[in-house]
């Protein structure tokens, strides 16, 4: 640290919670916890601990006002932070500015703006959110297995990505088992495979990037990992492409071209609105109209339109994975077709 404050932050409470304790570990050093840490949360204002709870001021204040006894520092902890009050995080921000020699203050809580007060006193201000492209989880996974001291290539790495989906919140505890079980040694897929648990989700703009690239066979596989991971149905995903057409049919009949009238359009943020515009210039209006009608009569063969059986050996209802990657597969080549022409 390179002040009295640190501040971390992040969209997920559990990735917030695993870098605070990293955090925790690293300010205490070799030092008795017993001794030298104080840990309050944060409550609609309130500072609430096992004991009593009172105001986030007065509560913090104590602490942060109490030199180290018996120790070289003194930590104090301020979980969920982002529910401070204005004037608490001011009084806070006073104290920083002439901090009690020895001690320091760790505030953890999601969604804290970088711009606001109490991040502008931190240093360091750690934000771990984490992208949705797949070059930023890989940095990511590969950025807590080094904390650990784990040794992956970028394949390996990439592969548990893939495994994970959107579920980045699991690394840091696969991480620490996987030190635990092989320490500092190389690892392979093989090696750690067993302490992935099942899939997880992945979103569906994966799936339309697959469609929209005309890679037909990454859009089957995408489609197949969504229904595997059971948390959508055949019908959601129907009803998501059908969404997606329909934003770049309005789209295409709006006039609009430039990227912050196509956000204002579709009520989208930049990189959709990119690769919306860059859809419709490839696909055209009656490429458009033509996959919006094959999604329309997937969602027809879903609701029992077709029949193909019951469920298959890994227990995917036969009629729904037949329907869905005959019109991913019709979908992304439609779009491969546009894309040469």
């Amino acid at each position: 640290m390179n002040g009295p404050v640190m501040v971390i932050t992040g969209s997920d409470a559990t990735i917030v919670n695993d870098a605070l304790h990293r955090a925790i570990d690293e300010a205490l050093g070799d030092i008795d916890a017993g001794l030298a840490l104080e840990e309050f949360a944060v409550r609609g204002g309130d500072i609430a601990d096992s004991e009593s709870t009172s105001s986030a001021v007065s509560r913090t204040l104590d602490a942060l006002n109490t030199p180290p006894f018996l120790v070289a520092r003194r930590v104090v902890v301020l979980r969920e932070a982002q529910h401070l009050a204005k004037g608490d995080v001011d009084t806070l921000v006073t104290w920083a500015a002439a901090p009690t020699p020895g001690v320091i203050l760790l505030a953890a809580g999601t969604g804290i703006r970088k711009d606001s007060p109490l991040a502008k006193v931190a240093k360091p201000f750690v934000s771990t959110t984490v992208g949705t492209r797949g070059v930023d989880q890989d940095a990511f996974i590969a950025e807590k297995f080094a904390a650990y001291n784990l040794s992956a290539s970028a394949g390996v790495v990439a592969k548990v990505r893939e495994r994970l989906g959107e579920n980045m919140a699991r690394v840091d505890s696969i991480a620490r088992t996987l030190q635990t079980i092989f320490g500092s040694s190389p690892l392979t897929y093989a090696h750690i495979e067993p302490y992935l648990g099942e899939a997880g989700e992945v979103p569906i703009y994966l799936l339309t990037d697959a469609i929209d690239n005309g890679k037909v066979a990454d859009a089957i596989r995408m489609a197949r990992r969504i229904l595997d991971t059971h948390s959508r149905a055949a019908v959601t995903i129907v009803m998501s492409l059908e969404a997606h057409y329909q934003r770049m049919i309005k789209l295409d009949g709006s006039g609009a071209t430039g990227i912050s009238e196509v956000m204002s359009l579709l009520g989208i943020s930049t990189y959709p609105a990119q690769r919306a515009v860059a859809s419709v210039r490839n696909m055209g209006s009656s490429r458009l109209a033509s996959a919006l009608h094959l999604v329309v009569e997937a969602d027809h063969d879903l609701k029992g339109g077709v029949s193909y059986g019951g469920k298959n050996d890994d227990d995917v209802d036969q009629t729904e994975l037949t329907v869905i990657e005959v019109l991913v597969a019709r979908l992304a080549r439609m779009s491969e077709v546009a894309r040469r022409s």
